[in-house]
């Protein structure tokens, strides 16, 4: 995922996920053999940003890396003009187009985002049952123009571990704004695969297992 030169933006926002990759890519960077640099972003999604900059500015300046806020109108347009009822995928789709522009025009080659292990079992989980499709998103995306790639470097960690990093590292975080947070079918999708994990303990790897001996959408072992 990370080459020698590659300049990584990281998708800062304000959560405990991408907060602690912004840490441990920062981290990882005084001692990769490979030399590389990163920055981050953060997008106004046009709620209340004041709290969003706040956190995010705070620990990209800790960390001396550069930062910049993404203004934009994408709630406006979801709820209010698009009137979205699964509001979810238009929303991501839209917040990924702002951070590859404002990534390719910081000079970046790669945009990190804080997927996690238990994003990439409800995103495959999620496909095959609402949609009846077998698929998920892929550990490295090339874009067609070879501006940009995107990365995921955190898909092999558990939520829990990941968030455990962001304790121990003290990482201001905020609460997510979205009205949709806690009501949508990842929601929902979340709270099933933990409660059948409880008493099939494993579910998470045997999933992400099956996936890397499926080679589908660039997952392979």
């Amino acid at each position: 995922m990370i080459s020698k030169g590659d300049k990584i933006a990281v998708g800062v926002s304000g959560g405990k996920d991408s907060a602690a990759l912004l840490y441990s890519l920062a981290k990882l960077r005084d001692f990769y053999p490979a030399h590389f640099d990163v920055c981050a972003i953060s997008v106004d999604m046009g709620f209340d940003s004041e709290d969003l900059y706040a956190s995010t500015l705070k620990i990209s300046e800790s960390l001396g890396i550069e930062h910049h806020l993404v203004k934009t109108q994408i709630a406006d347009i979801v709820f209010n003009e698009r009137k979205e009822k699964n509001p979810c995928a238009l929303c991501s789709k839209l917040r990924r187009g702002a951070l590859v522009g404002e990534a390719v025009s910081m000079g970046a080659n790669k945009l990190a985002l804080g997927h996690h292990l238990d994003d990439v079992v409800e995103t495959f989980m999620m496909s095959l049952m609402h949609e009846g499709r077998i698929g998920c998103f892929c550990p490295v995306t090339v874009y067609d123009n070879n501006q940009i790639s995107v990365i995921r470097p955190l898909i092999y960690a558990k939520e829990s571990e990941v968030a455990a990093v962001a304790r121990a590292a003290d990482l201001p975080t905020i609460v997510n704004p979205c009205p949709e947070d806690g009501e949508s079918q990842r929601a929902e999708m979340k709270e099933y695969l933990k409660s059948f994990d409880r008493s099939h303990r494993g579910l998470y790897k045997r999933v992400l297992g099956a996936l890397e001996r499926s080679c589908i959408d660039g997952w392979h072992e």
